[in-house]
């Protein structure tokens, strides 16, 4: 059993680029709204890594590069939309948990209502089954998406749903190609947020898969998966601690980044307790004075997740992701400082991409 031992970290603050961004934004979202609705403007499938910048001058597709790189460099952006329903501007990390943070308090930040002007403003790429109807160009090669085939391996234990792409004309492009079109036929499919919450690897096939189906039953094959887990449960192991007695663990599954946007800050309350058994584990009143700081962390609703509870050797250490910007480390210092069998400590680190949890999970 791993018991973290973190130093204490500051919270950040949302970085100043992105209220620096929205201030651009607001000066020249007149030149951008000129731009996409001239006769000539149009947007066409992009290959990961490009733009949907069809009719921006290069000017504007310049800035809006630069000042979507200042709040973090392996950022992309989108603009789409614009037939009746407003224009869509579309910040994504590309599915990296690490930049889901970011592009939330980006769109957090972002103009609403009037001062919007029927602008709508995504943290992620969202789901678009029109576009596998078109054909998408990547280089100098042509996919005709109707081709396209998926090989669906549903892998009940994790919740995942691994996937095998097919184009006939992936005998004909590298790799990197092959790999962009299966990024953009899932996300079009599902979206980002779930593709990175149902679909587990990833692989590339030269030959269509036996019992394929097109991308259109993505869908309805990863809610069949997700059903059960509606509501998460708790997984619960057994091992040793560093002293060589029985520990307990517990992990909240499934638990997805993407539920908890915000919750960039892994926190360590490690709470002794005085009354154990033989083996050195909890017994009342002590379990159930732990239960009940259990329920206490469980009602801090979206700002902060408890996701991973270890307990041995008169310790029972609680790991949570929190918003460090919403005021509630100072609340779990006042909860740790209210326990009343020993000194509990609290330890946060920044982890945006939630590495921390990934030795707990199936």
């Amino acid at each position: 059993m791993g018991i973290f031992r973190r130093p204490r970290e500051a919270s950040a603050a949302t970085p100043a680029s992105i209220s620096d961004f929205w201030e651009w934004w607001e000066r020249r979202r007149p030149d951008i709204e000129a731009s996409i609705n001239a006769p000539e403007a149009g947007a066409g499938p992009a290959a990961e890594g490009e733009h949907h910048a069809d009719g921006l001058p290069a000017p504007i597709v310049e800035e809006l590069t630069h000042r979507v790189h200042r709040i973090h460099p392996a950022l992309q952006w989108e603009i789409g939309g614009g037939d009746g329903d407003g224009a869509v501007l579309t910040l994504t990390g590309g599915g990296d948990p690490e930049l889901r943070g970011l592009t939330e308090r980006w769109v957090r930040a972002a103009p609403s209502g009037d001062a919007a002007h029927g602008w709508r403003f995504h943290p992620a790429r969202q789901p678009d089954p029109e576009m596998l109807e078109h054909k998408l160009v990547l280089g100098d090669h042509e996919f005709d998406l109707d081709y396209v085939k998926l090989g669906m391996r549903a892998d009940t234990a994790r919740a995942r749903v691994h996937i095998s792409a097919y184009h006939p004309d992936f005998l004909f492009v590298s790799e990197e190609q092959q790999l962009q079109v299966a990024r953009h036929v899932l996300d079009w499919s599902m979206g980002e947020d779930d593709v990175a919450r149902w679909i587990g690897e990833v692989t590339i096939a030269t030959e269509a898969p036996v019992d394929a189906l097109p991308p259109a039953m993505l869908r309805a094959v990863v809610e069949q998966i997700a059903e059960p887990f509606e509501e998460p449960t708790w997984l619960t192991g057994e091992g040793r601690t560093p002293r060589g007695h029985p520990a307990r663990l517990g992990a909240r599954f499934p638990l997805h980044r993407q539920d908890y946007p915000l919750c960039d800050l892994h926190v360590a309350i490690s709470v002794p307790y005085r009354h154990s058994n033989p083996d050195r584990l909890p017994v009342d009143p002590s379990s159930s004075a732990l239960r009940t700081f259990e329920k206490k962390l469980a009602a801090l609703g979206d700002r902060a997740v408890l996701a991973v509870r270890e307990t041995g050797d008169g310790l029972r250490v609680f790991h949570l992701y929190a918003d460090p910007d919403s005021g509630v480390i100072a609340e779990l210092d006042q909860l740790a400082a209210s326990w009343g069998e020993g000194k509990a400590k609290v330890a946060s680190t920044s982890d945006p991409g939630w590495r921390a949890l990934a030795p707990y999970q199936p």
